[in-house]
């Protein structure tokens, strides 16, 4: 499985799409067949690069949600203003190319052979790396403790829904915890709002297992979290992070 993070060292490679799965009214994923691809890991992204009839070209990256071994794919959040995810989650078909580099990141990345408990907070899409560090621990019969927690805004922005409700339901040591920050569905007894001190507090593991801890979403929620398990005692070093901004679509 590939690791580089050197750009410089990648090329751009032909895609072909071969399925398109929407994951919430604005977010869908792109299944992709890469023949050149060389492997990837859980946590990796990939530049992808779109080119019009005069020659104009804009690019941008997107995390890697499948596990190593199976099709390639990514989920793509449509940003209003956006001028690269419209395309992608509106106009892109099944048969239709697409240009990729990649994979690329080699610090937030997690190798299912590592035997260490692992904690997953996400916010947002920020999620799509996390589901596929947790699809890797599924396709590898991983027995790891592993814990998700993802922050979203409602119902309607969540991501992976069924695919997450069954995870949850297995009693393989993968706990799964939702936390909606605007409104919660219908029959939703835990607290809702921002993931504050108390709220992480009782969705996480003491900070004495020290858990490798991975912590991925827009910019102040990952600064958020990763001070307030600091101050829970996480030490700062067991802990990596991948943030993204508004023009990041």
């Amino acid at each position: 499985m590939a690791g580089t993070t050197v750009l410089g060292r990648l090329t751009w490679r032909a895609a072909q799409v071969v399925g398109l799965r929407d994951e919430s009214p604005t977010a869908r994923t792109l299944v992709l067949d890469v023949p050149s691809w060389p492997g990837h890991l859980p946590g990796q992204h990939v530049d992808v690069r779109l080119t019009a009839e005069d020659g104009y070209s804009a690019q941008r990256s997107y995390s890697i949600a499948s596990a190593p071994g199976s099709r390639l794919e990514l989920t793509v959040q449509r940003l209003a203003d956006g001028e690269v995810s419209p395309y992608l989650t509106e106009e892109l078909h099944e048969g239709d190319p697409l240009e990729l580099r990649g994979p690329i990141g080699g610090w937030f990345v997690w190798r299912p052979e590592a035997q260490e408990p692992v904690l997953l907070i996400g916010g947002g899409s920020g999620v799509v790396p996390l589901m596929a560090m947790v699809r890797t621990r599924r396709a590898n019969g991983g027995a790891v403790p592993m814990r998700l927690v993802y922050s979203t805004r409602e119902p309607d922005t969540l991501l992976y829904r069924d695919e997450l409700a069954r995870l949850g339901e297995r009693d393989d040591g993968l706990r799964v915890d939702l936390v909606y920050t605007r409104r919660a569905p219908q029959g939703w007894t835990d607290p809702v709002g921002r993931l504050g001190a108390a709220r992480l507090a009782a969705l996480t593991p003491r900070a004495g297992d020290q858990p490798a801890s991975f912590v991925c979403g827009p910019t102040g929620f990952v600064e958020s979290v990763a001070n307030l398990l600091i101050d829970q005692g996480y030490r700062p070093e067991r802990i990596k992070t991948e943030r993204f901004g508004p023009t990041g679509n």
